[in-house]
């Protein structure tokens, strides 16, 4: 449907590197049509397989309803912190001041105002003493050296693609081979620790963080076959 050269229409190399195949294609409603602009293979993209990404540019108008788009706008504090002592304690001082003065408020006042002021005091109270939830960005296991030994299994794979040999073969999968066992080292020694947080949760009768560790572990373990206990 849209003109391309070749390299970026085949989406399957075989293992000797000379037989292209266009095997994976995007499948759309028939309504949906007009509002797809492009579709392409990408050879560069590193997903250690023999198949090469497809992407499709799409463009659509979505509308999205007034809560919907309010509920994006909402914060999320670091509740964590309230388990440290100086930390729930300071929070408790700020709450406090900032309540004592809406006591000069008149009894008068319109009550979704009034609702407005003791609001924003809270999440002030809770910003100023708590912060902010920060959200995770990237595996805890995924750092400089992980990325290092992307950056060389990538380049091993371009390396093959444009002059496939045997010896390039063969190089690939010796870097493949490296990769796979550090990630597994990594995300071993990563869940040893996460087992024994949840142990030391459990001994100190911390539901809380127990319930969420317990959470994080099992989507961790729904990604691997590891065995770790």
């Amino acid at each position: 449907m849209f003109p391309h050269r070749n390299i970026h229409k085949y989406t399957r190399t075989s293992p000797d590197g000379k037989t292209h195949n266009q095997i994976d294609h995007i499948l759309i409603d028939r309504r949906w049509q007009s509002s797809v602009l492009d579709v392409r293979s990408f050879r560069g993209s590193d997903c250690d397989t023999d198949h090469h990404l497809v992407i499709a540019k799409v463009r659509e108008r979505l509308a999205v309803g007034k809560q919907a788009a309010q509920s994006f706008d909402r914060q999320r504090f670091n509740l964590r912190k309230l388990n440290e002592p100086e930390v729930r304690e300071q929070y408790q001082i700020e709450f406090t001041n900032r309540f004592t003065a809406l006591e000069n408020l008149s009894d008068d006042e319109d009550v979704d105002r009034s609702w407005e002021h003791i609001k924003e005091n809270i999440k002030t109270s809770a910003e100023e003493s708590l912060g902010l939830h920060e959200l995770k960005q990237n595996k805890p296991w995924f750092n400089e050296e992980y990325l290092r030994f992307l950056d060389q299994r990538k380049r091993a794979k371009m390396q093959w693609i444009q002059g496939p040999s045997q010896s390039m073969v063969d190089n690939l999968n010796n870097v493949r081979r490296e990769f796979n066992r550090h990630f597994r080292n990594k995300k071993k020694a990563y869940l040893r620790a996460k087992i024994e947080e949840l142990e030391t949760n459990s001994k100190i009768q911390n539901i809380r963080d127990l319930y969420r560790g317990i959470n994080d572990f099992m989507t961790l373990r729904r990604g691997t076959s590891l065995d770790v206990i």
